[in-house]
């Protein structure tokens, strides 16, 4: 079946489906519905679990081993299965054969990047619909978020005025992870007082040193030499790359869909304002990678975010920020 992130919470409620399937561009959303599927699966005893992430380089023969083997002592357990390309591959014959008779001792949970027609039109998607259950999570509209900023700042407690909510929906356009970050921020000097224009200032004045959107910029611009400048401090720093990956994986995507298909001709800076992307310096360095950067150099970049991904959450033994490093060069780069 499908369902909408909203029913999740209640669908859960009645009871584990054997196999979820979360999808969609925005890591927020995605993360939040995963939580909480999550959070279901361990208090229904499914403690222990396993990681796959679905790149070249997974033995899908090992993931076959996982599902026919017995839980250790009984216990029941999670597997995840990161899709990055929002594609099993060779992973179809191991999916399908699990959903024709799920294990009872295991919940499956695929995290995917949003599902193209053709894989719906598959056989394991076609067999999960009867079997598990698919949360597609769709963008937040731009003229619904400052609705949405209203509602979820609302759910923290924090009260704003109509200038401070305006003021922080044009500064954030639409960026959900980026949100979350800036009310968490908020909620920590507001004392349950309103936050107003003057509230909304201080706080931009606060984190004005380097952070990961500032480096989304660079690396898209191409300035290398500046980005490394930015990583090494980011790195002293601890900042956590996921946040800013979510943020160039957008980006990247933005840039190759222009490039590719019926957009290929598009005015790219009518293509970009359509999509929400409203801020002046970052639509003009968006619009200058555009002519810049070919739709190779585009894949070869969204490649390297499953390796910032793998690596921040410690399924490589390179650091993150040496990605980034190369994403740095391969950016810079002439076509």
């Amino acid at each position: 079946m499908k369902t909408n992130p909203s029913q999740l919470p209640q669908l859960l409620r009645k009871g584990l489906a054997p196999v979820y399937l979360v999808s969609g561009d925005e890591p927020l959303l995605v993360q939040e519905c995963c939580d909480q599927i999550r959070s279901a699966a361990k208090e229904a005893g499914f403690h222990d679990r396993l990681t796959f992430h679905a790149d070249q380089q997974l033995d899908w023969n090992a993931v076959a081993d996982e599902f026919s083997a017995m839980s250790l002592f009984s216990d029941r357990r999670r597997i995840e299965i990161r899709l990055p390309t929002g594609k099993l591959g060779d992973g179809r014959t191991v999916l399908e054969r699990v959903l024709q008779q799920p294990p009872e001792d295991i919940v499956v949970l695929l995290i995917s990047a949003r599902l193209d027609a053709a894989e719906t039109r598959r056989k394991w998607y076609k067999e999960l619909q009867t079997k598990g259950v698919h949360i597609p999570v769709w963008p937040v509209d731009a003229d619904k978020f400052p609705g949405w900023l209203q509602q979820r700042a609302g759910n923290q407690g924090l009260s704003l005025t109509r200038g401070a909510l305006t003021m922080l929906a044009e500064r954030l356009e639409g960026n959900l992870l980026a949100a979350s970050q800036e009310l968490d921020r908020l909620s920590l000097f507001s004392n349950g007082t309103t936050i107003d224009e003057e509230a909304i200032e201080q706080a931009v004045q606060d984190s004005s040193r380097f952070n990961g959107f500032e480096l989304v910029t660079e690396l898209i611009s191409g300035r290398a030499a500046h980005a490394g400048k930015m990583i090494g401090v980011l790195q002293q720093e601890g900042e956590n790359s996921l946040g800013l990956l979510a943020v160039l994986t957008r980006d990247l995507n933005l840039l190759l869909e222009l490039k590719s298909g019926s957009n290929r001709n598009e005015n790219p800076s009518a293509f970009f304002k359509k999509r929400g992307v409203f801020q002046p310096q970052r639509a003009k360095a968006l619009e200058q990678a555009a002519r810049r950067l070919n739709p190779m150099q585009l894949q070869q970049a969204i490649n390297l975010c499953s390796q910032v991904d793998r690596a921040a959450k410690g399924f490589d033994e390179l650091s993150p920020w040496h990605y980034l490093r190369d994403m740095s060069a391969l950016l810079s780069a002439q076509r």
